[in-house]
């Protein structure tokens, strides 16, 4: 079982939020997932980001691996990430 810290689509059509989640890499993008780490509105200007740093690093410390649009994301907030 391999483990990602990606994003999952939110929201209406044409308001989209995302949430940051720990999944198994076989769970679909928008299926179930592990725990939710944060969120992400691309629509606030500027663009918000809040993160559990405290849970996103006990994930990356089992050996979980993030997206590159995760791993830029936790970069602005000062967490460095592994990338798929």
């Amino acid at each position: 079982m391999g483990v990602k810290i990606r994003l999952t689509r939110m929201g209406a059509k044409g308001k989209p939020f995302y949430r940051i989640v720990a999944a198994d890499t076989d769970y679909p993008r928008d299926g179930r997932f592990l725990e939710i780490l944060g969120n992400y509105d691309p629509k606030k200007n500027p663009a918000e980001v809040i993160v559990k740093e405290e849970r996103v690093n006990h994930w990356l410390s089992k050996g979980a691996k993030a997206t590159l649009t995760v791993s830029n994301l936790l970069k602005k907030k000062g967490i460095e990430a592994k990338i798929k």
